[in-house]
């Protein structure tokens, strides 16, 4: 227990020197990595710090990871925006390693659809289309300790390129996951801090950015190749608080509720809460409410969403009696403009 608590102090006094500079919101860049794929997380507008677990983990709390049960594979879609035409793919698989261990990996791609190809010329466009291409791909591992504490680390590598610009970067998640109860339920109340996107600043270079002009001392005529130097940016780091607590504790209706702080470092800082309510081992509904820190009904600096976030799962167990069964998740958030976000997830636990 006093290593336990030893632990949590130490990352609660991260969170006391851990603060955004108002001054620098908007400056980050690389914002698909605040974009989740996964349904489960979407439906609690990825508050659920403290109770995440399996593939999700990796783009939520990363210690949840350590609680998959053998082997996990998910996919997820998500409509990103709907009337966008964005769109966000993953896939995802993690593995029970030894004991308390698990391993992870993950790809989550962005994708643009076909975007109109335009010059100074031809404002209207020539008639060729071009998609970036923004993919990051996740190596996670975690461990339990006790089963009562559970850490974990991913490693990250972040693309973003068109055919002929590029940026590539690096980026460290860690986290921690706390459960503890009664003898009943010994999973009762659940405590989570994450630290996401923490890495290396990234700039694009290439060939696209190099410019050609004549020589400037005019004594001669002939062409010169300039390259511009693109200025670096921050990755949009931030940091999750969380803890859930079974209202109702019984398999057969569980009732869980759910509170999360996001202090983000490139943008206003949010809190909000949630429910998640399991009938039996078939069916999951959820659904919360998350506010942006610092802002007014007017602000039009608000985020485009309004907080509001739901989704469900239905679970299809392979063999009556075990923990084995494909699951099909779906979330919504729902935005100021546009049509909103949704998402789907398909998962086989074995």
């Amino acid at each position: 227990m006093k290593k336990h608590i030893s632990l949590l102090a130490a990352l609660l006094a991260v969170t006391l020197v851990w603060g955004g500079n108002p001054d620098r919101q908007g400056e980050a860049g690389a914002y698909e990595l605040l974009l989740n794929p996964w349904a489960r997380t979407v439906g609690l507008h990825a508050m659920n710090t403290s109770l995440v677990r399996g593939i999700e983990a990796m783009n939520t709390n990363i210690a949840g990871l350590s609680r998959v049960k053998s082997l996990e594979v998910g996919i997820g879609h998500s409509i990103y925006l709907q009337g966008t035409g964005l769109a966000l793919n993953a896939l995802g698989m993690a593995k029970k390693m030894g004991e308390n261990g698990a391993l992870g990996v993950s790809i989550n791609a962005l994708s643009f659809g076909k975007i109109p190809v335009t010059t100074n010329g031809l404002p209207e466009g020539t008639g060729a289309t071009f998609s970036p291409t923004f993919f990051n791909l996740a190596v996670s591992y975690a461990h339990y300790f006790e089963k009562k504490v559970s850490v974990g680390i991913t490693l990250r590598g972040i693309n973003e390129s068109l055919a002929d610009v590029s940026a590539f970067g690096f980026s460290i998640d860690a986290g921690v996951q706390y459960l503890t109860g009664t003898e009943t339920y010994p999973e009762r109340f659940k405590f989570g801090i994450s630290l996401r996107n923490i890495g290396s600043p990234m700039h694009f270079g290439g060939q696209g950015l190099n410019f050609s002009t004549t020589n400037p001392d005019g004594t001669q005529s002939y062409p010169l190749t300039y390259e511009k130097k693109a200025a670096n940016f921050e990755l949009p780091s931030q940091l999750n608080i969380g803890a859930a607590y079974d209202i109702l504790p019984d398999e057969k209706l569980k009732l869980t509720g759910i509170f999360n702080f996001t202090s983000n470092a490139f943008s206003r800082d949010e809190i909000g809460g949630g429910l998640e309510l399991g009938i039996g081992n078939l069916l999951v509904l959820r659904g919360g409410y998350k506010y942006e820190l610092g802002t007014t009904a007017t602000d039009a600096n608000k985020s485009v969403y309004t907080g509001v976030a739901a989704g469900l799962s239905f679970n299809i167990p392979l063999r009556k009696g075990e923990d084995q069964a494909i699951s099909i998740d779906y979330g919504f958030l729902h935005t100021r403009t546009w049509n909103g976000t949704h998402n789907i997830a398909l998962r086989i636990n074995l």
